[in-house]
């Protein structure tokens, strides 16, 4: 009923930037909050960045400063703006939303199907 397409990911120099999209599709009566989250290779799954439907954000320690989470919902899109990467950044990047489907119904959580980034040299 409800997916989620990611895109943006790929391989970049330490320095560099990348933009994550997360387009939400389906039956979608609300979206509550919007998040990313990554997983390393041998690490769990982690919190990078969320953002509130009223446009409240917040953010890792470790992405303080660098990552911008934004999001459009007139296209039910959220977007993270990575700016001078790391090489600890380098995870799978996945998405995640709370949905509603109906205006009576409780919310359920979402996951995109995440997008590589690697940051090498």
């Amino acid at each position: 009923q409800v997916q989620l397409v990611e895109s943006g990911g790929g391989l970049v120099q330490p320095g560099g930037s990348l933009r994550l999209s997360c387009a939400a599709s389906g039956s979608i009566f609300r979206i509550d909050a919007m998040s990313w989250y990554r997983q390393a290779p041998g690490k769990q799954r982690d919190l990078v960045a969320s953002i509130i439907s009223g446009g409240g954000t917040n953010y890792a320690d470790s992405v303080k400063g660098r990552f911008t989470i934004s999001r459009d919902n007139t296209k039910n899109t959220v977007y993270l703006q990575m700016n001078s990467l790391k090489p600890e950044d380098t995870a799978v990047y996945y998405c995640h939303c709370n949905v509603a489907q109906t205006r009576w119904g409780v919310t359920y959580g979402y996951w995109g199907q995440g997008t590589q980034v690697t940051v090498s040299s």
